[in-house]
């Protein structure tokens, strides 16, 4: 008579599946990382960032970004540049946000964050300042 149960082997496959994202499709962003906001906001002089980034970052781990065109669609005055990089302007341009972009990955990942005029100094390729 043949067992019907799975093998060890295939439950463990199952549970890994379940667990991993393989077996689920989750079109939202992962922000990496809202520590380096957070980082950014409690700097003597930078508390008014606080509202602003959280609000991008609520907003980005809602988002679908597949594509450039999304995050303009979404943000009309993102900078796409060259590396995968998207500058947002934060709290009326005041702040500078820097991110690169994995979009099959689904991940932001947050290279810089800082004022206008420090933003001025970097090179937004190879800024990679968290």
């Amino acid at each position: 008579m043949l067992s019907t149960a799975p093998s060890r082997q295939r439950r463990l496959f199952l549970m890994w599946l379940e667990f991993s994202h393989i077996g689920s499709y989750d079109p939202t962003m992962r922000v990496i990382a809202k520590s380096t906001l957070r980082k950014f906001w409690k700097r003597p002089g930078c508390a008014d960032a606080q509202g602003p980034l959280e609000s991008w970052y609520d907003e980005a781990t809602e988002a679908n970004w597949t594509s450039p065109q999304d995050i303009k669609a979404q943000y009309r005055n993102a900078s796409i540049c060259g590396n995968n990089r998207v500058v947002f302007n934060i709290a009326g341009n005041k702040y500078r946000l820097v991110v690169e972009m994995q979009y099959r990955a689904g991940i932001a990942w947050v290279k810089f964050v800082g004022t206008h005029a420090r933003y001025d100094m970097i090179d937004v390729e190879t800024v990679n300042e968290y």
